[in-house]
């Protein structure tokens, strides 16, 4: 009788894990053998030596032995038992701040111990904080690792020993097994030079012994490349499904009225640059197909996005279909509300408005435009795709901030604007350049243009990193600035994630400001404003009534006021680069010199002194999102909403930058010549999130 597959073999069947067990297993996304498998440590220890005492430094990590000397329990802040142990080179200390009678019994004078920790600055020199420890009869009895020792991902009431001893019980019955199934072509994997699935799943979970610490990390782990090549091949199989999922869809063949676009350029007082033309180009190609465009729209910050997604709006609208705008924030959508309104009326095109804090008469009046098709452009939050919003005729669908908005939003939006099976067009917008190796990946379903010149007269932000303790002289510079009629904003960024913190803290900013700058007009625009409110504001920052605007990161997107030269942000060092350059964004934007001050809190950190350095010296936003993307990872670059899609088990976006190409060739032969394996590759990789390719 063959042995089960081991996806098909429960963890119950494993020594030691009973309901309660496998609960915790289910937790981390392991409900059978094989997900303990792909369940792979973060980084290794090093118990293969004992070390020793005397030669240790403070942020080793090391593993001891030695006699017990003394154990007695202190009394200081909090209570704790400290030991001291030695060896013949020296000793050290070991404490324990949760512990209990029996615990204090076996640590007793004269036992022999060893044990594994970090070396900290403690009390009494060096110590080792809850140390992972044995009390041994005599230290033969124990022989060390004979490879490194693998660190998981845990939960809560899971510990790293008993995680072992269960993977170690999956690794046995691995080498039993016929072999996990190695769903990749054997060309394939030879071609690329890839280690076989069952050798890479153990080189992972049991290295060699000479191998570095760093192994895991460093992107020469042979096992890593197989397992991370797999996974970012699954993931672009599951994006290339939804676009030939997409492909096979009709969509409204939608060609342009040239007198209605000939209009709306001569109304514009500028020409547009080369980029912005060839951008629409592509784009009205992909609007006159018979299939839906899915089109990412990427433009540095102040390149002229709008004015191409106004084109586009204008060239569905004169076909006789309804385009949808839909901004992630009030303030965002609003600008653009104000901008459209004041482009479409002359041509005698409706532009409705819908947050969701449109509510009664004007809220079912809005409603009803739509329904009925007065209303030819719609422009809103994601309020515009609630249940009970209807539409005429949608043939347009134009996303601003993609990074705000998760795949499966961009999905939805797109079941609800189908109707009599004929899907919108979509044109995805974002000012936040995507490195290349993300375009690749998390944005495999879409087409690409990208706008990479900024209009005539725009002068590059010199930007400067100041620490706090200078604040008076920046408050000194702000005064200056506004007395010869420029503008400035001063950007206050808090830590907590609180709304009502961050508003307390830019009123306080305000305040301050107003007592230290009497002769100057200060503003202030936050997060919790009525949206009235915080349009009132704006208008009056723009028709130079407000001298001084402070803001939290509200205005990090869409705001245009060509007289603010400078800009002050406070704490930048909590921000991401991405978020920085937007915020940088809105100075700039005339002719005149513009400067953006980096005020720190010292001390920095390592990271935080290289983030802010990369904004000193670039202003170029691909440039500054291949930097993010290196120093925080490809989560947080793209926003937790994007996470769902794009959290990997194995493969790291950065290190893994080299392998994409060959998996995108990958992945069209798959494609092609081996339709069988893509199903179980999704499914091995993404699990229970493969709703996201529900198609």
């Amino acid at each position: 009788m063959s042995n089960p597959a081991l996806d098909q073999i429960s963890l119950t069947r494993l020594k030691g894990v009973g309901p309660a067990l496998e609960k915790k297993f289910n937790q981390l996304g392991i409900f059978n053998v094989q997900d303990l498998l792909f369940h792979l440590p973060f980084r290794y220890e090093d118990r293969t030596r004992v070390h020793q005492i005397g030669k240790v430094r403070v942020g080793d990590h090391v593993q001891l032995q030695g006699e017990i000397l003394s154990n007695n329990i202190q009394f200081g802040r909090r209570r704790s038992l400290h030991c001291v142990i030695q060896d013949e080179t020296g000793f050290i200390s070991l404490r324990f701040f949760h512990f209990s009678a029996a615990q204090k019994q076996s640590l007793a004078t004269g036992n022999l111990i060893r044990c594994y920790g970090e070396v900290r600055r403690g009390r009494t020199g060096m110590e080792i904080y809850h140390p992972e420890y044995k009390i041994l009869s005599n230290f033969d009895e124990l022989p060390v690792e004979d490879s490194l020792t693998p660190i998981y991902p845990a939960t809560e009431g899971l510990q790293q020993a008993r995680l072992r001893s269960v993977i170690n019980q999956a690794l046995a019955l691995m080498e039993e097994s016929p072999d996990v199934q190695d769903h990749l072509p054997a060309e394939l994997v030879k071609q690329l030079e890839l280690e076989r699935l069952t050798d890479a799943i153990r080189l992972l979970h049991k290295p060699p012994i000479d191998a570095p610490l760093s192994w895991i990390n460093a992107g020469i782990n042979p096992g890593q490349k197989r397992l991370a090549f797999e996974e970012l091949l699954a993931h672009r199989l599951c994006m290339r499904r939804l676009r030939d999922v997409s492909n096979q869809q009709q969509a409204a063949q939608l060609s342009a009225d040239d007198k209605l676009l000939t209009r709306y350029l001569q109304s514009l007082p500028f020409t547009l640059t080369n980029a912005q033309q060839l951008a629409y180009l592509e784009i009205s190609q992909d609007l006159n197909g018979l299939c839906p465009m899915l089109r990412l729209l990427q433009g540095d910050v102040g390149s002229g996005k709008t004015v191409v997604a106004a084109l586009t709006a204008l060239h569905a609208i004169g076909s006789g279909y309804q385009a949808a705008i839909m901004a992630p924030t009030e303030i965002l959508a609003e600008q653009h509300f104000l901008n459209f309104e004041q482009w479409f009326a002359p041509l005698g095109i409706r532009v409705g408005w819908l947050s969701g804090k449109t509510k009664g008469k004007a809220r079912s009046h809005q409603l009803q435009e739509l329904v009925s098709g007065q209303c030819q452009l719609l422009i809103g939050t994601h309020a515009l795709f609630q249940d009970e919003v209807e539409y005429k005729n949608l043939g347009l669908i134009i996303i601003d901030e993609q990074h705000r908005f998760g795949v499966h939003q961009r999905l939805a939006l797109r079941d609800k604007a189908a109707s009599n099976s004929i899907n919108p067009h979509q044109l995805v917008m974002t000012a936040t350049p995507i490195p290349r190796t993300l375009a690749m990946s998390a944005y495999a379903d879409l087409d690409s243009s990208i706008i990479n010149e900024l209009p005539p007269g725009r002068t590059p932000v010199n930007t400067v990193i100041i620490s706090s303790n200078k604040r008076g002289e920046v408050v000194v510079r702000i005064e200056n600035a506004c007395k010869e009629g420029s503008q400035a904003y001063w950007v206050c960024t808090l830590i907590e994630e609180s709304e009502a913190l961050q508003c307390e803290a830019a009123e306080a900013t305000a305040d301050r400001l107003r007592n230290q700058l009497p002769q100057i007009k200060v503003g202030l625009i936050h997060g919790r404003m009525k949206p009235k409110e915080k349009a009132d504001v704006m208008a009056e920052f723009k028709q130079g009534q407000i001298d001084l605007l402070v803001a939290t990161t509200v205005i990090e997107v869409g705001v245009d006021v060509p007289n603010a030269s400078l800009m002050v942000i406070e704490n930048p060092e909590r921000l991401g680069l991405a978020q920085l350059h937007q915020l940088r964004g809105r100075i700039g934007r005339g002719t005149i010199q513009s400067h953006c001050i980096l005020l720190y809190q010292a001390p920095l950190s390592e990271a935080g002194k290289q983030r802010l350095a990369v904004m000193r010296d670039s202003t170029d936003g691909f440039y500054i999102a291949e930097k993010d993307l290196q120093l925080r990872g490809p989560g947080q670059v793209l926003g937790t909403q994007q996470t769902g899609m794009m959290t990997f088990r194995v493969a790291d976006i950065a290190r893994d930058a080299p392998l994409l190409d060959s998996v995108k060739e990958a992945s069209e032969i798959i494609l092609q010549n081996h339709d069988e394996i893509v199903e179980p590759l999704i499914r091995r990789w993404l699990g229970e999130r493969e709703h996201y390719a529900n198609v």
